[in-house]
């Protein structure tokens, strides 16, 4: 399990009807409805942003991908300065457990998108794994954009 230090960060919120709130992201420029997920992605945005020092221009927010027949959405994708797709990131909401179909969700993602790190976070809990030679493997700690 990897610990993740979140950065402070103004996040923009804003309430359009009673009960329903939205916050701007950064990334896409535009308003989203603030869920517990969103609430997970933008702060794991901000961690890869302010902590890690990934470049914003490199990291594409809930875009479709097709898997088979099915159309997928993956929650976050950064390419390398090759602009190949490099780290996939799923996102679940905080009361979501990171169990085995978490995992399997994002390898299958893989299949569709083949990426040399896979990341999976409820935002309290992190893994992630890095492509080996058959198999992903666990790592200690996300990677660096240099690496």
């Amino acid at each position: 399990m990897i610990k993740i230090y979140y950065p402070h960060y103004p996040y923009k919120i804003k309430e359009e009807e009673v009960g329903k709130e939205f916050i701007f992201d950064e990334l896409r420029k535009q308003w989203v409805k603030l869920t517990p997920e969103e609430w997970v992605r933008q702060n794991f945005v901000q961690y890869l942003l302010q902590v890690k020092k990934y470049p914003s221009s490199y990291i594409a927010v809930e875009r479709k991908m097709k898997l088979g027949e099915v159309n997928k959405r993956f929650d976050l994708l950064v390419f390398d300065n090759a602009a190949r797709p490099w780290m996939m990131i799923e996102c679940k909401a905080m009361h979501v457990p990171l169990d085995k179909t978490v995992l399997w969700q994002a390898l299958h993602y893989n299949i569709a998108i083949p990426v040399k790190y896979l990341v999976i976070t409820n935002g309290g809990v992190c893994h992630a794994y890095m492509k080996g030679l058959m198999d992903f493997e666990s790592i200690d700690m996300l990677p660096s954009y240099s690496e």
